[in-house]
């Protein structure tokens, strides 16, 4: 049982004692289902790939664009002083 599940439990018991009821009466969850019963877990390679993907194009656009926009920073910052 995880240990969400439990404190879950817990917590039923204790509403159900204030109600006035007793545990039993209490339906108990069948099954919980992980991550890895689940039959679409995903692609973790792709995942990965996707991001490290993204990085270099990041990488890439800020190489190109760098100065460029670091010029525009300036001259924004020089504008807002004045």
């Amino acid at each position: 049982m995880t240990f969400m599940a439990r404190h879950q439990l817990v917590l039923v018991a204790a509403v159900a004692a204030l109600m006035g009821h007793s545990l039993a009466a209490v339906p108990r969850p069948r099954k919980i289902v992980t991550l890895a019963d689940h039959p679409e877990r995903g692609d973790v390679p792709g995942w990965v790939m996707i991001t490290l993907m993204s990085a270099v194009l990041v990488a890439a656009l800020l190489a190109l664009a760098g100065p460029a926009l670091e010029a525009m920073f300036n001259q924004a910052m020089d504008t807002v002083g004045k």
